[in-house]
């Protein structure tokens, strides 16, 4: 079936049906117009199949024709393609087959006054389908500044084969004189290609970059601030965690891949050496990996099924720390449930495992959901709020910690207030304000911030910042 030519007539609340016309005529949204319907004894064929389209009460109804168009019934022809149909009556939407994400409209909030003149701050983010973490960040700014301060964009989905198009953005954003500062978050293949076309005729653009995924040394040239959380020290940060929550003995879950990689690598060694520095016992325990034969869903069955078994062998006072993402679901499930110490997610975030392992929103199977945390809980603290409640009601107070908030949404939130400050001249035009930058990080997070240069190979760049969280600890 030609969809283009598959006109679907909406009308009212009736969920996947054509209303038949009553007295000739056809209610839309906003306006009422007199229409003539033919009724001609269509006939729907699908796959070569002929069907007999019925309503949601089982109700035989019948295509018609306005106008030149033929109108069939949606419900029934989508069904008929294995389609489930939804009616969404304040989006006025029916959904066929799988529902977007719509952002709802949130609350008309006072916007916080800037004495920043006519200037503005550009921000690029992944679409919300992409990363939703980032996307929201943005949008926080939004709210609370106003869109004349603030102008969000976002990469094309398909960003490896658009450098085209990103070029182009960012000449959009090069022609706004008004625009001193652009945070990209994050700075994905093709953004240093961009960037040195904005550069060609804007030098006074404050440039801050987040999670950079092109050469260090490059990046480092072109951008004023780099952010980026740092994985390796968080080693250090996390052992000294589990000490605090009173753990014995460290489980560090992993794989062969995974520990292959320098970064994961670097890591095991800093938690197992802080671990024993701490008098805690270090245990590595190799796990299945979820892109093996095993499959997902067997890997987390493991989980599920391992983890007390050394819960049991090792006490309650055992904290465990897996490497992958795909794993930290029921890792939570499980250590929640057999009252053992959960330090942090692999990263570190309220968002990270904890609303589909917890139940904060609702999930089919357990693994996934379409439904967002943000559209259900408005804000980052709330979510903390809830996981504490929970976490309380289980009767594991104290034995789980984690990062206050996402580093994505930290890095956007952070770097744009920073660059208010450059903007306002409250910060050096060159080099970083390493105290102000972390005020900044704290002012959103709530939490005390460390800063550190990064270093590798290629040399020593101060404008590139890794940083780390005070934790907090749910229950408490």
């Amino acid at each position: 079936m030609n969809k283009e030519k598959l006109r679907i007539f909406l009308c009212g609340v009736a969920v996947g049906l054509v209303l038949l016309l009553l007295c000739g005529s056809a209610l839309a949204a906003s306006t009422t117009r007199q229409l003539t319907a033919i009724y001609n004894n269509i006939k729907i064929y699908v796959d070569g199949e002929l069907i007999s389209p019925k309503d949601v009460n089982g109700k035989p109804t019948e295509p018609f024709i306005i106008e030149g168009s033929t109108y069939l019934p949606v419900r029934a022809v989508a069904e008929a393609l294995g389609k489930p149909v939804d009616w969404d009556g304040p989006n006025q939407s029916v959904y066929i087959g799988t529902k977007p994400q719509i952002i709802p409209q949130q609350p008309q909030q006072s916007l916080q006054p800037l004495d920043i003149g006519t200037a503005k701050i550009a921000i690029i983010t992944n679409d919300v389908t992409q990363n939703e973490e980032e996307y929201r960040s943005a949008q926080e700014l939004v709210t609370k500044y106003g869109s004349d301060k603030i102008i969000h964009k976002t990469w094309p989905v398909k960003f490896p084969e658009e450098k085209e198009q990103m070029i182009r953005l960012l000449q959009q954003i090069a022609d706004d004189k008004d625009v001193k500062a652009l945070i990209i978050n994050q700075a994905v293949q093709w953004t240093l290609a961009a960037l040195d076309e904005l550069l060609e005729t804007r030098n006074d653009i404050f440039i801050a970059l987040v999670f950079p995924h092109e050469d260090p040394m490059d990046v480092a040239k072109r951008a004023d601030l780099i952010l980026l959380w740092d994985e390796l020290n968080m080693g250090l940060t996390m052992a000294q965690q589990t000490k605090k929550l009173g753990a014995k003995t460290f489980v560090h879950l992993s794989f062969p891949r995974h520990l292959s990689h320098d970064l994961i690598s670097a890591r095991y060694g800093m938690i197992k050496d802080s671990c024993e520095k701490l008098g805690i016992d270090f245990v590595n325990y190799v796990v299945p990996d979820p892109i093996s034969d095993i499959g997902i869903v067997s890997a987390r069955q493991v989980m599920l099924e391992e983890v007390p078994k050394l819960v049991a062998q090792y006490g309650k006072d055992t904290a465990f720390f897996c490497t992958n993402c795909n794993l930290q679901i029921p890792l939570i499930k499980a250590v929640v449930d057999s009252g053992a110490i959960y330090p942090q997610p692999c990263c570190p975030s309220p968002l990270h495992g904890f609303p589909l392992a917890l139940g904060l929103i609702s999930s089919e199977n357990g693994w996934y959901s379409e439904e967002s945390v943000f559209d259900k809980f408005g804000s980052v603290e709330k979510v903390n709020a809830e996981i504490s409640r929970i976490l309380k009601a289980k009767g594991v107070s104290g034995r789980v910690s984690n990062w206050p908030a996402p580093p994505s949404m930290v890095s956007t939130n952070a770097a744009a207030e920073y660059a208010f400050k450059w903007i306002k001249g409250e910060v050096p035009k060159q080099g970083i304000d390493k105290a102000a930058l972390a005020q900044c990080i704290k002012g959103y997070a709530g939490v005390n911030a460390t800063l550190r240069d990064y270093d590798d190979v290629d040399g020593h760049f101060p404008n590139w910042q890794l940083f780390l969280l005070d934790y907090i600890i749910y229950g408490e």
